[in-house]
């Protein structure tokens, strides 16, 4: 199966929103009829936790939904660390929009703050620590929330991290059901070659004999799943350049720094985008 295109970040960014709108106010607001429809509001968003900014458009996009004219004065921009009681924006605004588009703001701001935050964390912790001359990545994965893959991916970004392939149109990483399948490593790697689909092919391996196996056949971008830190180490030693190493599996923040030491390029993360905290904002109107 396929579709039409591969979805844009802007054109994501309109969906999430849209979505998220639909959902939260359906046929209308009733609490929002509470105050009258010709009321002008301001209103400021403030963090109350250290963070790192993220969801600016999402937030704008919510609010502007609802009201074209709103005005959002920001004071931080998405990628910033921000203190507790940091002043991040200030919104002139319908009240009737902005009361029915807070939480939907509000909610992508404290989503895709949770993911960057959680990003710069794990960029932070490699920092140093790798012999690579070309240093150590630290990706994401696919592990993502559904509908908000880009959004996501976007968050990693603003953290300072990078992210693997957008989506299964981004690449050919072949795993261990497509090797079983193809019958072996050799043959899941021709199968991918001929393709010649122009884009990046990655192959997984569980030990270090199938990783001899994907370098004897050429493979030059190959992820060690759940290796141990000294396998890892022998993987690096064997490969010697050959081909790009990526670890994957059971990465943490206790883990990622040692994991970096041993001169792979690049770990990815599931816990960037799948285990999300969001960051404690606040909106208040205050006249």
């Amino acid at each position: 199966m396929r579709f039409n295109e591969n979805e844009s970040l802007e054109a994501a960014r309109s969906r999430n929103i849209r979505d998220a709108l639909m959902e939260d106010i359906g046929l209308g607001d009733w609490s929002a009829q509470l105050v009258s429809s010709e009321r002008k509001a301001r209103a400021r968003v403030v963090a109350k936790e250290e963070a790192v900014l993220c969801g600016q458009a999402w937030f704008e996009g919510c609010i502007r939904f609802l009201d074209t004219v709103a005005s959002i004065k920001w004071e931080a921009h998405d990628g910033d660390n921000v203190a507790a009681g940091t002043l991040l924006c200030t919104i002139d605004a319908n009240a009737r929009a902005l009361l029915s588009a807070e939480r939907s703001a509000l909610n992508f701001l404290q989503m895709l703050s949770g993911v960057a935050t959680q990003t710069r964390r794990f960029v932070d912790a490699v920092a140093t620590a790798s012999p690579n001359p070309r240093g150590c990545l630290v990706l994401d994965t696919r592990k993502t929330l559904p509908g908000l893959r880009q959004a996501q991916k976007y968050a990693v970004r603003a953290g300072g991290g990078s992210n693997h392939r957008m989506a299964l149109w981004g690449g050919i990483l072949i795993k261990e059901n497509h090797i079983e399948t193809a019958g072996s490593i050799s043959a899941a790697l021709d199968l991918a070659r001929g393709l010649n689909a122009s884009v990046d092919i990655q192959i997984e391996v569980e030990s270090l004999d199938e990783l001899c196996a994907a370098l004897r056949h050429g493979a030059t971008n190959v992820l060690l799943d759940d290796f141990t830190l000294d396998d890892v180490r022998e993987a690096v030693s064997i490969t010697a350049g050959r081909a790009v190493l990526e670890v994957s599996g059971g990465v943490d923040l206790q883990r990622i720094r040692d994991i970096a030491a041993t001169g792979v390029d690049r770990i990815s993360v599931g816990k960037l985008t799948k285990d999300v905290r969001a960051i404690d904002l606040s909106m208040r109107v205050i006249s």
